[in-house]
């Protein structure tokens, strides 16, 4: 079966490239992970932890926001030390990585990475666990206390962060954690490496230090749709975007008679295609109304930022065109390469034909989804106007009814997995999604 076989991609490189998408949320600051990583890991060492265990406190602070989707959230992360609802991204963060065995001993930690010590001792959690979720607890509040001093006077205001920090012994951190950092802190180059500069390039090098555990298609179809939930968090309106997408793609890809490795892959870059929407505002996103001209261009960045994302994990190359691709026109239009016809293949093809159609279906701020013919007619206009593949619109048009109903999330043909597979993920998270939301 193909679900078996296994394609070339790093761990680690995925762990990298969830953070890079991430961080997006941060829109104007994009390194918070790379430094809280940076951060725990010294930490670790200084502790006396064993290499791997320095490493996986790396891997950790890459991870540990996964839970993170919106603005209004990260906003309240990074403007209150103990913000009351620290705790939504955690759970969601948590449910999203439990089920996943390549990440799953992450989970625990990110549930209790905003745990005061002082309750989380008390709790019945596992002492490395424990110590772990502490350790990336006090990275990330140094690190947001010092964000915006990096490559300026960070060096003067690390005396009031870390007498802060101090301060919180054993209340907040563990005090075995405070005095390995007291130790680290104490040379200038610990702090001058968390600048935007340095810390890319020692992000960048320890993705050269290689994870080689193969994953299988089916777990980095399990991984795209962790991705993919992360993405349609982002606003209400695009609530399963990625996850419907994908399973019309994957029907369309293999009705027009791909093999099944294929359609697997399709189906993953339809998972991922959006993940660029992670750094387009929520404002713009949510605009009850058509977006004007300065919004219209921040919104036509999102496909090149997917690829950017996806182009750095070796093995996802043509994937990652594929995601990319999905708002080029096979006449020139569209954004953001412009590609020559020739080099649009029936799998990106594939892709940009389920986007418009999910897209058109789906309820958005300024419009209703749109009925059956009313789709059919779109698709057929932009056919004819040689912007999307006519052979692939006449396959939608001819299985319009189960491509529709796919579309709806309602399908009763289509087995959908994604869909089950995020349901029995998400339900709690959807829940804590909600909260924030409102």
């Amino acid at each position: 079966m193909a679900d078996h076989a296994a394609l070339n991609i790093d761990l680690r490189q995925m762990i990298l490239a969830i953070e890079t998408a991430v961080s997006l949320v941060g829109m104007n600051d994009t390194n918070h992970g790379k430094r809280v990583g940076f951060i725990a890991s010294q930490v670790a060492h200084q502790a006396g932890m064993p290499e791997a265990e320095s490493q996986f406190a790396f891997e950790l602070g890459l991870l540990h926001d996964c839970g993170v989707s919106t603005e209004q959230m990260h906003s309240s992360l990074v403007n209150h030390f103990d913000w009351n609802d620290a705790h939504i991204h955690c759970e969601i963060g948590y449910r999203l990585l439990r089920d996943f065995e390549p990440l799953a001993a992450f989970a625990m930690p990110i549930l209790h990475h905003h745990t005061p010590w002082l309750r989380l001792r008390g709790l019945e959690v596992a002492a490395r666990d424990r110590r772990m979720a502490n350790l990336i607890f006090l990275s990330d509040r140094v690190d947001v206390m010092a964000a915006s001093h990096y490559g300026a006077d960070i060096l003067l205001a690390k005396r009031q962060i870390v007498d802060y920090i101090q301060r919180q012994s054993d209340v907040y951190f563990d005090p075995a954690l405070i005095d390995a950092f007291r130790t680290v802190e104490r040379s200038e180059a610990f702090w001058i490496a968390l600048e935007a500069r340095h810390i890319t390039r020692y992000t960048w090098d320890m993705g050269l230090r290689e994870n080689s555990r193969p994953l299988s298609l089916a777990e980095i179809r399990q991984l795209s749709m962790i991705l993919a939930y992360i993405v349609d968090q982002k606003s209400p309106f695009t609530a399963q975007h990625s996850i419907l997408v994908a399973d019309v793609a994957r029907y369309m890809a293999e009705h027009h008679g791909l093999s099944t490795e294929q359609c697997e892959k399709v189906e993953i870059a339809a998972l991922l295609h959006d993940l660029g929407k992670l750094h387009v505002p929520d404002h713009i996103l949510d605009k009850p109304g058509p977006l004007n001209e300065t919004e219209r261009s921040i919104m036509n960045q999102h496909s090149f930022e997917t690829y950017e994302i996806l182009r750095h994990i070796n093995g996802l190359g043509e994937l990652a065109r594929w995601a990319a691709y999905h708002h080029e026109g096979l006449n020139g239009a569209g954004y953001p390469f412009h590609p020559a016809k020739r080099d649009l293949s029936v799998e990106a093809r594939i892709i940009a034909v389920a986007d418009v159609f999910q897209a058109l279906v789906q309820d958005r701020p300024y419009r209703k989804g749109m009925m059956r013919d009313e789709v059919l007619d779109v698709l057929r206009g932009q056919a004819e106007r040689g912007r999307l593949d006519r052979d692939l619109v006449d396959l939608a048009v001819a299985r319009a009814d189960t491509c529709y109903a796919i579309a709806r999330g309602d399908s009763a043909e289509h087995n959908r997995p994604a869909l089950d597979l995020f349901a029995s993920k998400a339900d709690a998270a959807e829940q804590l999604a909600s909260l924030v939301a409102g």
